[in-house]
């Protein structure tokens, strides 16, 4: 029998806000009930509306605040009340990194039962502008006759944000969204524009338009006048991800690129390959996970989940030997191309299923004393179990996930005997809930 939903209460709630949840809620608890309040802050009192009634926690959201949290701000941006992008812009940066650090520590010691010797100083960058990589959602509505281009609201996914600017996409691109919304909006067929896809170099700006039907002649023509006169590339995507082209310039070629200075290397990647959205903080990151690694001349070194090769190349420039492992042959061709183009010819590339319960037997040979892991979401558990098979000195967790990490971190230091002698937070995406960090664990 289908259980019916309860009828939310319509009078305010006045509550005091506990702590932050995962997501940047805040927490409350109400008749010993936890409730997730979106937009309170920790020890703010506020009245709130309940948005949803469930058997183990309630949620609502902020209508008032009483007392304020000294942390509290007011967010850069007009749409931030509505726009998804961001949940976290009505705290100060300060603090926003300080509870994302607080968020690792206690994943680490709830689910992982440890905790790391030192805590890292948390790797900050910039806060405004940082977002090199995007997907905006589009809709062109028929009766106002205007298209609406931005990211999905945070209370209502099924609409779109109709956002006039973004305090945290490039500033380049950010320059152009009225831009383009109207180009979208005077197309011939403007519904045919579902998506639009930002990705950033260090120079160029490329926007893949995710077409349902094939563009008519004159509205590339349209497209191609916006690209010149903003001097971004165009690629166009009919179908699915493999049938993305170049619209414009043709002579410009399907790469672009960004730098990381410290070890004067130079990385090629294409618009649908995956980069880090940050690049400043992108600079940081690289040069802790290779301070971590303590690396030296004999070092032989792992990197799973090595992509195009973001860790790999630079730890080339001071170890023996690198081998990166990815799951995707496309990203190991990559990977292999930014190798020779930066005339590192100590790496080696291969592809590998790293899921598999047998990941790591098949590099036993290779003697690794030291491995990087840079894993997706869901982490690397097969791996992780698997660590013995190789039995490094050092390894360093790059992780994007708390959760995860800490699951991982378990296996490594309460299985595998590793101690964890440091850990922190980076903030990759900052005004958002989500929690980047690094981890460094060593044998004995």
């Amino acid at each position: 029998m289908k259980r019916r939903r309860q009828k939310l209460p319509a009078t305010p709630v006045t509550a005091t806000i506990e702590k932050f949840s995962h997501d940047g809620r805040g927490i409350a608890r109400i008749n010993g009930k936890a409730t997730f309040i979106q937009g309170g802050l920790p020890m703010e009192t506020i009245t709130f509306k309940y948005t949803r009634l469930a058997r183990d926690f309630d949620e609502g959201k902020v209508l008032s605040i009483i007392e304020p949290s000294p942390h509290r701000v007011e967010p850069h941006c007009q749409h931030y009340a509505f726009c998804g992008g961001c949940s976290l812009q009505h705290l100060d940066e300060q603090t926003q990194i300080h509870e994302k650090q607080t968020l690792l520590l206690d994943s680490l010691a709830r689910l992982g039962h440890c905790q790391p010797e030192v805590v890292l100083e948390p790797l900050t960058s910039n806060h405004l502008h940082y977002r090199n990589k995007a997907r905006l959602s589009v809709r062109y509505l028929e009766k106002k006759q205007v298209a609406v281009l931005g990211f999905r609201e945070k209370n209502n996914p099924a609409f779109i944000t109709e956002m006039k600017h973004c305090s945290i996409l490039n500033a380049r691109f950010n320059a152009e969204i009225d831009n383009l919304r109207d180009l979208i909006g005077a197309l011939d067929d403007p519904s045919t524009i579902a998506q639009v896809e930002l990705a950033a170099g260090d120079d160029d700006i490329a926007l893949i338009f995710r077409n349902l039907t094939k563009l008519s002649v004159r509205d590339e023509e349209k497209i191609t006048q916006f690209a010149q006169a903003a001097n971004f590339r165009i690629f166009l995507q009919p179908g699915g991800a493999d049938s993305v082209y170049l619209l414009y310039p043709r002579e410009a070629g399907d790469f672009l690129t960004y730098d990381l200075p410290a070890e004067q290397i130079t990385f090629q990647f294409h618009p649908t390959d995956f980069t880090q959205v940050n690049a400043g903080l992108n600079q940081l990151m690289v040069q802790r996970a290779i301070n971590l690694l303590a690396l030296r001349a004999e070092d032989v070194v792992l990197d799973l989940f090595c992509g195009l090769g973001n860790f790999s190349l630079p730890m080339a420039k001071y170890c023996s030997h690198v081998v990166g492992v990815e799951g995707s042959d496309a990203m190991v061709n990559r990977a292999q191309m930014n190798a020779a183009a930066n005339a590192l010819s100590n790496t080696e590339f291969l592809c590998a299923n790293l899921d598999s319960e047998t990941a790591l037997i098949a590099l036993e040979s290779y003697q690794f004393n030291k491995v990087l892991l840079d894993p997706p979401r869901a982490g690397a558990l097969e791996l992780v179990k698997q660590m013995d098979k190789i039995n490094p000195q050092r390894i360093v967790y790059v992780s994007c996930n708390p959760a995860t990490l800490a699951r991982d971190a378990d296996i490594l230091v309460n299985q595998h005997g590793y101690r964890m002698l440091s850990a922190g937070v980076m903030d990759m995406f900052p005004h958002t809930s989500h929690v980047e960090s690094i981890a460094l664990f060593e044998k004995g």
